[in-house]
């Protein structure tokens, strides 16, 4: 039966798109973009490779669309989870765990989450603009945690948009020590220990 608002043929598309991505994904995971063929895609997706062609125009196309829509997944549970907690120190451990879970239960949309970084330093022009936008709506909502912590003393002076950006890095860099196999901790101690690091060097200013 057709989603409400939805017709047939638009809950099928969805359907076939989300499958095709989540395909995608999984060999620009595994060969990068450059190495990667609409063929591969086709073939992991199970379908012809025509039948592609019907909802992506390109190769680059379908990689956008299957990064954008884990970074926008990425970021609405994220804000969620933030906006929730109560406290200062509730919203940034909420703000590392949902990145940390989240990535880690898609570990090939992390990889190529992970490689657009590299592009931004040695191929700027190149990286969407929509993937920075996405980027920074979550380094602006640290930012208004750490801002309104500051403002309400619950935490001393510091340098906000650095703060952001530290934070935002670190938890970055454990996930991916996780996904190559060098943290020894499970995924609950990893959190724990990323949060410590931050609010220790932040809490007692």
């Amino acid at each position: 039966m057709p989603v409400k608002g939805k017709s047939k043929k638009e809950v099928v598309t969805e359907f076939r798109t989300a499958e095709l991505l989540e395909a995608a994904r999984r060999v620009f995971a595994a060969k990068g973009f450059h190495d990667a063929t609409v063929d591969a895609i086709a073939e992991a997706a199970g379908i012809a490779k025509g039948t592609v062609y019907v909802y992506y125009r390109s190769k680059s196309e379908i990689y956008w669309e299957a990064l954008r829509g884990g970074i926008e997944d990425l970021a609405e549970q994220t804000k969620k989870s933030v906006e929730a907690a109560k406290s200062a120190e509730d919203k940034i451990r909420a703000f590392i765990s949902t990145q940390m879970v989240f990535l880690e239960e898609r570990r090939d949309f992390f990889k190529i989450y992970f490689s657009e970084f590299g592009n931004v330093l040695t191929h700027p022009a190149q990286v969407s603009r929509h993937f920075q936008e996405l980027y920074l709506s979550q380094i602006r909502l640290l930012e208004s945690v750490l801002a309104e912590a500051v403002k309400k003393k619950a935490l001393g002076k510091l340098r906000v948009d650095a703060t952001a950006y530290a934070l935002a890095d670190l938890t970055r860099a454990m996930i991916t020590q996780r996904l190559l196999g060098w943290s020894k901790g499970s995924l609950r101690e990893d959190i724990d220990f990323v949060f410590a690091l931050i609010w220790k060097g932040i809490a007692h200013r």
